[in-house]
């Protein structure tokens, strides 16, 4: 309790706070109460912890129990009733002005505090005096038997230095009998010592003659296996380079001529069904008479350019054969759905154009800025759907121009992108450029 400054009707007070050791035998009684009452009866702020447990509610509402016996005279009195009811003897002596002589100082105080009879602070005083008395006379009883435990290490630590005394000194004698028996032998490892040193100054100086002389021929070996080693560096890089530079050429025009190939045979396809191309073979049932079914007319292709804002542009240009589609990722994703995490527009966009492949079969890549990712990210692309992140000093426009440049001339190539310099690149390579709304609105509608 922080200060107890309390008034009875006698004029009595205390002026100092409560003992600890009574504040606590004090918001015990109380904490029995508490829990004793009736709901209506609880003080308010009492309330919430009046279903506790009697030592939990001490514990936990130490303070609220205390302001409220310091404020609140008739739930201090009730708790006092309480006391009276449990230690009648002691209630009486106290409202009589006698004690019992075994009678607990602490409980005095608390009954004392709580009943407040006749000369109540000076039973408190009584008990924080007994109690500081107490406290001194353990600290005196600890301080006494800590002496007699240092005193006891003391005469057990001169014992110990006395038998490690004796026994360093004959450690030493010891040690001295050893030093001159070694200085016995050391003198006569100095005597062969000096004769194997001159013995070894000779063979020095023999060793350092064909050491020369060994120097030399390495020298001149060495210089001639660099020379060698050198050319066959040079032998071994050209031939290396010329056998990359024919692979990858090789590869890239292979590739070129692949995909052109089943551009123009897909193409070549279409046109026969498109204009009901007959076989140039002869069939038997082709020389049998008959009346045939008229034919239905050929379909026309659109006679109409289509604008950028269009949504059948796209369609029409996922129909041309083996068209690719490249997608500015980030271009698309920030028109479309710019504030989402990155990672959610590179998912959502993905998954997109997986379907529009599924759909058309067209290839589709679909390039990302490298630049704005701290570290290599995974991502799953569907099948028929190429990821591509742009390398560490190099940005998704170049990613774009290389993959639109390493396309055989021919080949139908669709770039989306709203970048007014990308789509101007796409124009220059023979790439068809596209708006990123017009493929926003096309997923839109999967």
């Amino acid at each position: 309790m922080r200060r107890q400054i309390i008034d009875t009707g006698a004029g009595e007070r205390l002026d100092q706070p409560l003992p600890e050791a009574v504040r606590q035998r004090v918001i015990e009684l109380a904490a029995d109460v508490v829990g004793a009452l009736p709901g209506e009866e609880i003080p308010a702020p009492l309330r919430r912890v009046a279903r506790f447990e009697p030592r939990r509610r001490a514990r936990l509402a130490a303070i609220p129990i205390a302001a409220q016996l310091e404020n609140d005279d008739a739930f201090r009195e009730r708790v006092a009733e309480a006391a009276r009811e449990s230690q009648p003897e002691l209630a009486a002596a106290l409202q009589a002005g006698t004690l019992p002589a075994a009678a607990d100082p602490v409980n005095v105080a608390a009954v004392a505090y709580l009943m407040r009879p006749p000369g109540w602070p000076e039973r408190v005083e009584t008990a924080r005096r007994d109690l500081e008395r107490s406290a001194l006379a353990a600290d005196e009883a600890e301080t006494v038997r800590k002496l007699a435990e240092l005193q006891e290490q003391i005469a057990a630590a001169r014992a110990t230095r006395s038998e490690e005394i004796e026994k360093l000194r004959a450690e030493l004698r010891n040690s001295r009998a050893e030093n001159s028996e070694l200085r016995k032998k050391l003198h006569e490892s100095r005597t062969r010592a000096k004769r194997e040193h001159a013995r070894a100054e000779d063979l020095d100086r023999q060793a350092g003659e064909d050491r020369t002389a060994a120097a030399v021929a390495a020298t001149a070996a060495e210089a001639e296996l660099r020379r060698l080693r050198a050319r066959l560096s040079q032998a071994e890089s050209a031939a290396e380079n010329a056998r990359r530079a024919a692979r990858e050429g090789r590869n890239l025009d292979d590739s070129r001529l692949r995909v052109l190939l089943d551009a123009l045979t897909d193409a070549a396809k279409g046109l026969r069904e498109e204009i009901a191309l007959p076989t140039g073979i002869t069939r038997p049932a082709d020389t049998v008479g008959g009346v045939a079914p008229q034919r239905p007319g050929h379909r026309t292709l659109p006679g109409r350019a289509l604008a950028d804002t269009d949504p059948a542009l796209l369609d029409q240009l996922l129909m041309l054969p083996q068209v690719h589609l490249i997608v500015d990722g980030y271009n698309v994703t920030k028109t479309g759905y710019g504030d989402l995490p990155l990672s959610d527009q590179r998912s959502r966009l993905v998954s997109g154009v997986g379907v529009l492949h599924a759909q058309t079969k067209a290839e589709v890549t679909v390039v990302f800025d490298g630049a704005e990712l701290d570290a290599p990210v995974a991502v799953q692309a569907p099948r028929g759907v190429r990821v591509l992140f742009s390398a560490p000093g190099q940005t998704a426009d170049d990613l774009i121009g290389q993959l639109v440049r390493a396309e055989p001339s021919g080949r139908a190539v669709v770039v989306i992108s709203s970048d007014q310099e990308v789509c101007d690149a796409a124009r220059r390579a023979d790439a068809r450029p596209a708006p990123a709304s017009l493929l926003l609105r096309r997923l839109s509608r999967t």
